[in-house]
């Protein structure tokens, strides 16, 4: 899929640059084509938004609130995971408008990017804390879903969730299982659309190269740079933590953990790289290995703490792209709905978790969705630096959640 992606991609960018430079009339003409198939593309993908964010809501609560239920330590986990998960978005929010903000800007070029884009004007208005507070409840449920209003469909499913974890095991297991296939459903319909996606991904980019010349490419640059130096600073940001609330001796925790990261690069797979971070952490580090066993695990499936990242990264070029300085209100919005859409998500596929979880982000922060098919393009590039991020991330809570956990210890120096 990745390598169709960027196929799709290079051919679109080639046959659009191609077009305007042999004739400008005949660009025109394939944009008018082109520009309805990939907004037809994108329609189909955003159609699985709101259900799909749902059950993955509420599904993400229970398995949260069944793993917490198994004992103390999963509970310290479950607590790590959280933590680290409102940092890393937290981090995000911060850096990610304030990094772009010194990134040069061709106002000519971005024109021509947003009128290649969509046809509209696009506007975000101010909002301010009491109309922040009004919203965060809905009035209606289904009127949230229908004007896919993510943060008080967000709400709505964890109250949902919350409340389901109060009802007998057999109904609420049902009840689970209802929401389990309907995000199994939604994922096999994105998985159709995403096969479309190279058509969809030419179909896009032919049509921005065609209006905004080869200037695109250095944009999508800048995207890649933003999320690579994220996932990166984050990364090195976990080894002060690990010493810190882990008590890790740095030399020991940083070559410790370097051989599952080396896997992680090479697999771009947190559960591909499982058995390298036990290894690590039960061999290099000496967590205790109950600990061990039970965290890594547990974090492989409700923790990634590059997601939220990516989530607001995307969004926040998206707001630079059009030239919109997002209210503080709806970037803490949409660093809360990151932080909760991650727990539901882990286990999804590379592109359908981005399309599928990155949509509701954006759309929280009151930007268009337009340029999230490009962005899926080139998505793929900081992946290995992703994963890298994710497996420190595992380590790190295993060493939070192992300090002082019986007599075994965990800062590096044996307790024989």
């Amino acid at each position: 899929m990745t390598s169709r992606i960027l196929t799709g991609l290079l051919l679109g960018a080639l046959t659009g640059l191609l077009l305007a430079w042999l004739d400008p009339l005949l660009a025109d003409r394939a944009v008018a084509v082109a520009r309805p198939v990939g907004r037809l593309w994108l329609n189909a993908l955003q159609m699985t938004v709101v259900p799909l964010v749902l059950s993955l809501v509420i599904i993400g609560v229970s398995a949260a609130n069944d793993a917490a239920a198994s004992g103390r330590t999963a509970r310290r986990a479950i607590g790590a995971f959280a933590l680290l998960l409102c940092a890393g978005s937290a981090f995000a929010a911060f850096f990610a408008p304030l990094a772009l903000s010194f990134v040069p800007r061709d106002p000519a070029l971005l024109e021509l990017l947003r009128a290649s884009l969509t046809n509209e004007a696009v506007t975000s208005l101010p909002v301010g804390l009491g109309d922040w507070f009004a919203a965060v409840i809905p009035g209606n449920a289904i009127a949230a879903a229908a004007q896919s209003a993510m943060l008080p469909l967000v709400v709505f499913a964890l109250f949902f969730g919350f409340a389901l974890t109060r009802l007998e095991a057999q109904r609420r297991a049902n009840l689970v299982e209802f929401f389990q296939s309907i995000a199994d459903i939604m994922i096999i319909i994105v998985r159709w659309v995403l096969w479309a996606a190279p058509l969809g991904v030419f179909a896009l980019v032919l049509a921005v190269c065609a209006k905004a010349g080869v200037g695109v490419l250095s944009a999508l640059g800048w995207y890649v740079g933003l999320l690579c130096t994220m996932y990166i600073a984050v990364t090195v940001l976990l080894y002060p933590v690990a010493v810190v609330f882990g008590g890790q001796n740095l030399r020991r925790f940083a070559r410790g953990i370097l051989p599952a990261q080396v896997v992680a690069a090479s697999t771009q797979s947190s559960l591909a790289s499982l058995p390298a971070m036990v290894e690590s952490a039960r061999d290099r580090l000496g967590h205790p290995r109950a600990v061990a066993a039970l965290v890594l695990p547990l974090a492989v499936s409700l923790f990634r703490i590059t997601s939220p990242i990516q989530y607001i990264g995307a969004a926040s070029f998206v707001a630079w792209i059009y030239g919109i300085d997002v209210p503080i209100a709806q970037i803490a919005t949409a660093a809360a709905l990151a932080v909760v859409i991650s727990l539901g998500s882990v286990g999804l596929p590379g592109q359908v978790s981005f399309m599928a979880t990155t949509m509701p982000v954006t759309s929280a922060m009151g930007l268009p969705l337009e340029p999230l098919g490009l962005l899926l393009a080139v998505d793929t590039i900081p992946d290995v630096f992703a994963t890298v991020g994710n497996v420190s991330a595992d380590l790190t809570s295993s060493a939070i959640v192992g300090k002082g956990h019986g007599d075994e210890a965990v800062t590096g120096k044996s307790s024989a």
